[in-house]
């Protein structure tokens, strides 16, 4: 069976649904499917590769408006590749999938699973010229993977499809969890005597790191909160840190590589996502805390997947959205009665490991 995973971007590009892409077709070629991918590439520069055995189709870009990339070679390999393939799966949002789809389609004989990561939320009046593209491959696709029923059941996109949807919890890989036993005491020495609170994510909109900055105001100092990770928003939080003399509260540690990344969650007593908006559809940072057995602190975001995942006075606890005091009292009561971290790891292996998630996605192609 040929595949081909059809994605905006690919690594070393680590984005969350690249990372999705990645693991399902390196598993996939692992157990003797033949997979390709097709991608486009951040620079005017296009590119065929191998990346761990898959062979990567990298297209140029001449653009990227609204977190849209605009490519004309993609269009062009796409058209010239689709009809080699027994099994497309198409990753979205990525309205220029979406145009390349409707403008060439492939054979009538290859089947079309739609992988639905998330709405497209911030741009929703840019979308708008493309729901007739996104329809046109909604109704000719097999079937719909959706990370949890929670959100499938919310998108108004998904409403007349989803009779075709299947639900596959990303999975993630547990091995490249593990941390340095001597760079997790170096954190911890370095915050002794703290409750150290961990939270990480590109700072833009939807995190709502500013309520994990003003649950800081709540607190007394025997908590610290390491951000880490870096956006648009980077000096909005800077100033408001600074604002509150929050600097020895808050420490914004900035971009985390993913070696280091094992030891920050295995030191953290809790980790933190305070997101705010459906942007946030399922929070995959919530399973690499889980994996290292720390408990999560994440907010009930109407629609989204994200407290589906965190499952409250089991894996962590969930709280209301905007809510810097639930967010300071959650911290308290964890401080007090903390949730044990075999329990949470034994969870995480139970549902959110990479080799379940490939599994049932094998399931799901094979009965399309």
């Amino acid at each position: 069976m040929r595949i081909l995973d059809v994605s905006k971007l690919y690594p070393p590009f680590w984005g969350g649904i690249e990372t999705v892409v990645y693991d399902i077709s390196t598993v996939l070629k692992q157990e003797g499917y033949d997979v390709d991918v097709l991608c486009v590439s951040e620079k005017n520069q296009s590119s065929e590769e191998v990346i761990d055995s898959v062979k990567v189709y990298r297209c140029a870009s001449i653009a990227h408006l609204a977190s849209t990339y605009l490519s004309f070679e993609f269009i062009k390999v796409w058209r010239k590749i689709r009809n080699n393939y027994d099994v497309i799966h198409v990753h979205l949002p990525n309205p220029l999938a979406l145009l390349a789809f409707f403008l060439f389609k492939p054979h009538k004989e290859c089947k079309i699973i739609v992988h639905w990561h998330s709405d497209i939320v911030k741009q929703k009046y840019l979308k708008i010229p493309f729901i007739p593209l996104q329809n046109d491959l909604l109704a000719r696709c097999n079937k719909i993977i959706a990370t949890s029923q929670v959100y499938a059941d919310a998108s108004e996109d998904l409403t007349k499809y989803l009779y075709k949807v299947e639900v596959i919890p990303i999975g993630i890989d547990e091995d490249k969890m593990v941390a340095s036993p001597d760079a997790v005491e170096q954190i911890k020495q370095r915050y002794a005597g703290k409750f150290v609170i961990f939270s990480l994510g590109r700072h833009v909109y939807y995190k709502g790191f500013e309520y994990l900055i003003e649950a800081a105001r709540l607190m007394d100092e025997n908590y610290i909160i390491l951000l880490g990770g870096q956006g648009e928003l980077t000096p909005e939080l800077k100033a408001k840190i600074k604002e509150h003399n929050l600097e020895d509260v808050v420490k914004l540690l900035g971009r985390i590589s993913a070696h280091e990344l094992p030891a920050y969650f295995s030191a953290a007593d809790v980790f933190c996502l305070p997101s705010v908006e459906r942007s946030e559809a399922y929070g995959v940072v919530q399973l690499e805390a889980m994996a290292c057995g720390t408990p999560v602190i994440s907010t009930d975001i109407k629609g989204s997947g994200v407290a589906w995942v965190n499952k409250h006075g089991l894996t962590g606890l969930v709280v209301p959205v905007k809510n810097a005091h639930a967010l300071a009292s959650s911290f308290n009561y964890l401080r007090e009665h903390p949730i044990n971290r075999n329990q949470v790891h034994e969870y995480f292996t139970q549902h959110y490991t990479r080799s379940k998630m490939v599994n049932y996605f094998i399931k799901v192609v094979e009965g399309a």
